[in-house]
């Protein structure tokens, strides 16, 4: 069966989506990818679609389905470069994506995520300092 490669770049995963995606090899990805955040301990996933040219509604919830698994596995992710027949599709079919964040390109991905972890710890450590405070 095809896979999906994921590669691990520091504390973050990529994946780049390079063939069309049918129903398995999604599921696969989905599986995969939240094993991967789980054995790894990733803060981040960035999945390039630049090349997927179809997203129909079962891949879109897919999308969805790992951004709310690794948000819950304390993970963020961001999907990158979608092409606008995708952008209009998904949004012809009533899918948000919700919790997907979005950047045009791997870089500006890569920045995202980058500042989203940044903002996460930030916060983390401002309620650890105000509980230190409050036990003082």
């Amino acid at each position: 069966m095809d896979r999906i490669p994921i590669l691990k770049m520091g504390q973050f995963l990529l994946v780049t989506i390079q063939v069309d995606l049918y129903d398995r090899l999604a599921l696969s990805l989905e599986s995969d990818l939240i094993n991967m955040v789980s054995h790894t301990e990733a803060k981040g996933v960035l999945i390039d679609i630049s090349a997927v040219s179809i997203v129909d509604s079962f891949m879109g919830r897919i999308l969805g389905n790992i951004a709310s698994m690794t948000k819950i596995m304390d993970a963020e992710t961001v999907v990158v470069g979608m092409q606008p027949a995708v952008a209009i599709t998904l949004v012809e079919l009533g899918l948000t994506l919700s919790g997907v964040h979005t950047a045009l390109n791997v870089e500006k991905g890569m920045e995202l995520l980058q500042k989203r972890i940044g903002d996460d710890q930030a916060g983390s450590n401002q309620t650890e300092e105000e509980e230190d405070d409050r036990n003082d």
